[in-house]
């Protein structure tokens, strides 16, 4: 039988392999890589400075008091770049069909590569022999039938490994691994689980999908599908030149009020759905960030069976994400709140039933005020609550 056909692929403490390449005399040494200063924190550390308890968003006061001996590194982007784009394009060598997840990873749907490279391991074994010769790096790969499932296999296979998930063994291998290994379990929610004594996965999808309906809402039943292994978000293919369109703003302090960043929200739609209407261009996928101090960076993407392009439509899906992130997060203050869109494409809007154009017609009267007499020329009374801060975008 041949392996699934869904991958996640991630390379192994990516900023750290890189500055060991330049550095190999640091090798199976602690090495620390990351931003010095007052709010600074830990980008990557070596599993031999992870053995001390120093991991990625710790701040790095922290970390030199956890682990003084290692080696501290700053961050150096334009040494990681061109490793980071090789190593999506030997991804692409094998499937058009690679959904990048960041500088150091990527999901990779290959089920239709099967005639020129072979099954879903024989490919991950391919791609990890390509990254070794080609980058002077290792990569880990997990191999299983959807996204959830390979990104929880990639991190059972580090370091330089590959984990296969056979088709129909998903609950059975998430169920013995701490809740917090479920991808959308952040501190708050493991917290909040482990006081109903649900502290594995296996424990999560044995408790009544209607208990946690009731406690958690729609996340609590979005959270019993992951835990039995159930996930069926596609692997993006990305077209064009253009992959994303997105706004951010940054706190001078962090912000807890939820009017307030409802209405930054409601700005930065604005913005993104002036930016694909420039460029003549609508998404299927909605992408939300946010970031807890000190530098706690979470994302959450909706992607619709339509496209998206008018701003009331990303802020919809948009503020639906970020409630139900907040809330996992226990509506902690937050540092940064980005709003973006992604899997572009050329509009092909339909109708639903009883809609009309006139959203599309206001939108267009809009942007054109927009660009004869600026950006701030029309507001939406909802984003008022935006103003009197210390943000930037």
């Amino acid at each position: 039988m041949s392996s699934p056909g869904v991958l996640h692929v991630d390379l192994d403490a990516f900023f750290v392999a890189m500055e060991l390449l330049r550095r190999p005399e640091l090798t199976g040494t602690p090495v620390v890589v990351g931003f010095d200063g007052p709010r600074g924190v830990v980008s990557t550390a070596s599993y031999e400075a992870r053995a001390f308890g120093v991991h990625s968003a710790l701040p790095m006061v922290q970390a030199k008091r956890r682990c003084p001996q290692a080696t501290y590194l700053p961050v150096d982007f334009a040494h990681y770049a061109p490793a980071s784009e090789r190593f999506h394009a030997i991804l692409r060598d094998f499937t058009p069909a690679c959904e990048s997840a960041g500088t150091d990873e990527a999901y990779l749907d290959v089920a239709g590569s099967a005639r020129l490279f072979g099954d879903g391991e024989t490919i991950a074994g391919l791609i990890r022999e390509r990254v070794r010769a080609e980058i002077g790096i290792t990569a880990s790969v997990g191999v299983a039938t959807n996204k959830l499932i390979a990104k929880v296999a990639s991190d059972a296979a580090k370091p330089d490994g590959v984990c296969v998930v056979p088709a129909g063994e998903e609950a059975a291998f998430l169920a013995p691994r701490p809740v917090r290994e479920l991808p959308m379990v952040g501190a708050k929610l493991e917290e909040r689980l482990s006081r109903l004594g649900l502290r594995t996965i296996g424990e999560v999808a044995r408790y009544p999908a209607e208990a946690l309906r009731e406690r958690f809402g729609g996340m609590g039943e979005e959270l019993h599908a992951r835990s039995q292994g159930r996930f069926d978000a596609p692997v993006l293919m990305e077209r064009g030149t253009a992959k994303s369109v997105s706004r951010e703003t940054t706190f001078g302090k962090d912000v807890g009020d939820r009017a307030r960043l409802r209405a930054i929200l409601r700005t930065q739609a604005e913005r993104v759905a002036r930016d694909l209407a420039r460029s003549e261009l609508a998404a299927r996928t909605v992408v939300l960030k946010l970031r807890f101090p000190p530098f706690e960076t979470l994302t959450r993407s909706w992607t619709g069976v339509g496209q998206v392009a008018l701003a009331d439509e990303i802020f919809e899906a948009g503020t639906a994400l970020f409630e139900r992130a907040w809330q996992e997060e226990g509506e902690r203050p937050v540092r940064l709140i980005g709003l973006g869109v992604m899997n572009l494409g050329q509009p092909a809007r339909q109708l639903k039933l009883g809609e009309t154009f006139e959203a599309d017609r206001l939108a267009d009267a809009v942007n054109a005020l927009r660009d004869r007499f600026g950006e701030d020329t029309v507001r939406r009374a909802t984003e008022i609550a935006e103003e009197g801060g210390e943000e930037r975008e």
